[in-house]
């Protein structure tokens, strides 16, 4: 990448003036600020590349929406299978929601210092421990469900109800 070199004037001081480097990239504004005039191509017509779009969009509203409780997809998806099936062990959330073991752990450890989770060891393998949300996680959970409630309308409205409905029919073969 080139570099210009760009003059300016020291905000306070005696004038002189001093030379800093600045990327060419910096000063072009040929394409525009916000890239929606930089074509796409073959992309558009790629469902990797639109679903991945999309999943970025979805991302963005759902941590934006649930800002103000602090929980992210992956903490709230944990959670919600956590309170639909308690008792299951770490290993069973895993491999039912795709995380690697060793990002759960990591994850639990988490939901336990806030006390959402608790990890009870296993009545029948000592190498296990059983997942339940505690009381504290009940409730908040109640809350993260409301508040993911409002943005699955966010999504309706930027897609359409039909479509969302579509959409969620199209993809349960991934779940």
């Amino acid at each position: 990448m080139a570099i210009k070199q760009q003059t300016s004037r020291k905000a306070a001081g005696t004038g002189a003036a001093i030379r800093r480097p600045q990327t060419r990239a910096a000063n072009d504004r040929t394409l525009g600020d916000a890239g929606d005039d930089i074509g796409l191509d073959a992309l558009v017509g790629h469902a990797g590349y639109v679903v991945r779009r999309f999943q970025l969009w979805i991302f963005q509203d759902f941590v934006k929406t649930l800002a103000t409780v602090d929980i992210r997809p992956t903490q709230y998806s944990v959670m919600t299978v956590i309170g639909a099936n308690p008792g299951l062990s770490q290993m069973a959330v895993a491999k039912r929601l795709g995380i690697e073991r060793a990002r759960l752990v990591h994850l639990l450890d988490s939901l336990e210092e806030r006390a959402f989770v608790s990890r009870i060891p296993s009545a029948t393998d000592r190498r296990s421990h059983a997942l339940h949300l505690t009381g504290r996680g009940k409730t908040a959970l109640a809350q993260f469900k409301r508040l993911a409630a409002e943005h699955e309308r966010h999504v309706a409205d930027k897609i359409g109800k039909e479509n969302r409905e579509q959409l969620l029919r199209i993809l349960a073969c991934f779940t």
